[in-house]
């Protein structure tokens, strides 16, 4: 199996030239024979959890081919190892799915299809992060050259953990991360050199993390040549805040000192050895921020800034405008696609378009398999794919070298901490290779969905039928920074609910007709069983749009915060069904319009409309 790169240098001797050729050589080799590498990851992965319980209890017997594993164990869902994890997190330390200790729960985004759930951990997993992150600057400096000679302003925060009744730490992989020595500890590496020192990361208070964060990125503005968060949302979130708060950032760099507000004695200090009086950077950045326009505000303030590094695919698409607003069209990259279970791939395009990117897997992470998707596309285009699968359903799943170009798959994973044959929601389209690796683009999770009746609405076409609504905003100047859906079944019939937070430029007022043709236009473009519903069977009511004051969706991530949400992992939930928080979007709403008349529907298919 090809050797992952591992360069621990100290300034003095350190080689960037060298560990970038590493590193690029190292994706030559895992990619040029990915089939070779998954069976010797799978056989490692059986050959050490032999004799762990859940293995046992299936009948595996030790055996480490990938006949007798596809053959024996099932695909599952976290359902089904559920009652595993909880006798792991109540203190049972025997070795139930992994030979090796489980060292920790990483907990899946609260807002990523719902319920919460704990997924084990081992210590050498930190190890295969460390190594994906490894890989993202070497494969970036072939498109950027000189990024190792500045800095990096990335926006990232932990949460407070929770201790399991066994006594193990449950937090999100991110915080888990940052709260390693692999983070907190890492070699001299020019790629990884922030603006925000560690103690402005690991504080647990999410307004004085983000404050002393841009206070550092702010003093440093001429170093900056990359700028970035998780997600888009997160972001524009570091956009918001410095909206709001510009004026006392500016006292600070004035008089050079921190605000009163800001108690963490660690973050002071570390603040305290960047931050000097300096009136001229104050009176650059209060000219700035006064301006009436905000575009291009990042190129303004941080005018070495080559690229914008944030997730945009999925949901976080809809932040591309706003992102380009704030930028000047600065690239938007994605660098990397991971997820709680497991850390998958690397782009290795990242200059692409946010449409086209695409993710290499990279085979020695864990073992992949693909469940073919099959889309209904004679009824809604929706995705189809059953929670629980037959003996010839769990045949078909495919290898990572036997995927087919432009097929849709869902993501199965097994890992070296003890998830086998797992279920991990993520629908990929097979979009090209790298060498003899498939490269994958994220489509959606899997279970995203509106349904009133028969109707099944993934956040794909949700997105899409809201961009082909807010056409009719541009008129006026508008533009939808937030949105949010709920079924509604409190009306007979139930309906779709929109709730939209508006960014208004414009002064000239939206009409109600706007609105209602935005209900329609959203209408017109969600599938046919939803427009059958509506026009045949009288089973689904009009589509509802309600607007919502500005700052609604703040409320939403707090309030999604205080049960317990990262706010380095939260993503503004497409669909919403917890009642208080649907309680928490009827309470901000100012207005309310539906969808005048019935969308446009015929028997048959779409595609058959102009023979009719």
């Amino acid at each position: 199996m090809p050797e992952a790169p591992n360069i621990t240098l100290k300034p003095t001797d350190y080689s960037l030239e060298l560990k970038n050729k590493k590193t690029l050589q190292f994706i030559e080799d895992v990619t040029s024979s990915p089939d070779g590498v998954q069976r010797k990851v799978l056989e490692e992965i059986l050959e050490r959890n032999a004799h762990v319980e859940y293995l046992q209890k299936h009948g595996l017997n030790g055996h480490t081919d990938r006949g007798s594993f596809k053959k024996i164990m099932p695909v599952i869902t976290y359902e089904d190892i559920q009652p595993y994890v909880e006798r792991i997190a109540n203190g049972d330390t025997s070795p139930i799915l992994c030979s090796k200790p489980i060292s920790e729960f990483l907990t899946s985004s609260g807002t990523s299809g719902g319920e919460r759930k704990l997924m084990p951990t081992i210590e050498e997993e930190l190890g295969r992060r460390s190594l994906l992150y490894s890989l993202l600057m070497p494969v970036m400096s072939q498109f950027v050259p000189g990024l190792d000679k500045g800095k990096g302003m990335y926006f990232l925060f932990i949460k407070s953990e929770a201790k399991t009744p066994g006594g193990l730490a449950a937090r999100p992989v991110l915080t888990s991360y940052y709260k390693s020595y692999h983070f907190k500890d890492r070699p001299y590496d020019p790629y990884t050199n922030y603006t925000s020192p560690n103690e402005t990361i690991l504080c647990p208070d999410s307004y004085q993390s983000m404050y002393s964060q841009m206070l550092c990125g702010l003093c440093q503005h001429k170093e900056v040549l990359r700028v970035g968060a998780v997600f888009a949302s997160g972001f524009i979130r570091a956009i918001k805040f410095l909206e709001k708060h510009w004026r006392l950032l500016c006292n600070d760099i004035r008089t050079g000192t921190i605000g009163s507000q800001i108690t963490d004695q660690s973050v002071r200090e570390a603040v305290m050895n960047i931050l000097k009086p300096d009136p001229e950077l104050a009176d650059f950045i209060e000219a700035e921020c006064s301006k009436d326009s905000w575009q291009g505000i990042i190129t303004r303030l941080w005018p070495n800034t080559k690229y914008v590094d944030v997730i945009v695919t999925g949901t976080m698409s809809q932040y591309i405008p706003t992102l380009d607003y704030y930028s000047n069209g600065l690239p938007l990259v994605c660098t990397m696609y991971a997820s709680s279970e497991c850390y998958f791939g690397v782009n290795l395009n990242p200059l692409c378009k946010p449409s086209e990117v695409s993710y290499t897997l990279i085979p020695t992470m864990a073992y992949f398999e693909f469940l073919p998707i099959q889309r209904n596309n004679g009824v809604s285009n929706s995705i189809s794919v059953p929670k629980t699968l037959n003996e010839k359903e769990q045949q078909e799943l495919v290898d990572l070298v036997d995927v087919k170009l432009g097929k849709e798959y869902e993501l199965v994973v097994t890992t070296y901490s003890g998830l086998y044959r797992y279920r991990v929601g993520d629908v990929l389209r097979v979009a090209g290779f790298k060498n003899n690796a498939p490269q994958f683009n994220f489509i959606c999770r899997k279970n995203v969905v509106l349904c009133i009746d028969s109707d099944k609405t993934d956040e794909v076409e949700l997105q899409n039928s809201v961009k082909n609504a807010v056409n009719h905003l541009l008129p006026f100047d508008a533009t939808l920074a937030e949105y949010t859906s709920y079924a509604d079944t409190t009306t007979i019939p139930g309906h779709y609910v929109l709730y939209w937070e508006l960014s208004l430029n414009g002064t000239t007022p939206i009409p109600p007709s706007v609105f209602e043709d935005c209900c329609l236009t959203i209408e017109e473009s969600l599938n046919s069983v939803y427009r059958q519903g509506r026009v045949c069977d009288k089973s689904i009511g009009p589509l509802e749009i309600k607007i919502v004051e500005p700052g609604t969706f703040d409320k939403l991530m707090d309030y999604a915060i205080s049960l317990g949400a990262s706010i380095n992992q939260y993503k503004t939930p497409r669909c919403v069904k917890y009642a208080p928080i649907v309680e928490l979007l009827n309470s901000m709403a100012v207005s309310s319009y539906f969808s005048p008349k019935c969308p446009r529907w015929f028997p048959g298919h779409k595609q058959w409309g102009n023979m009719n």
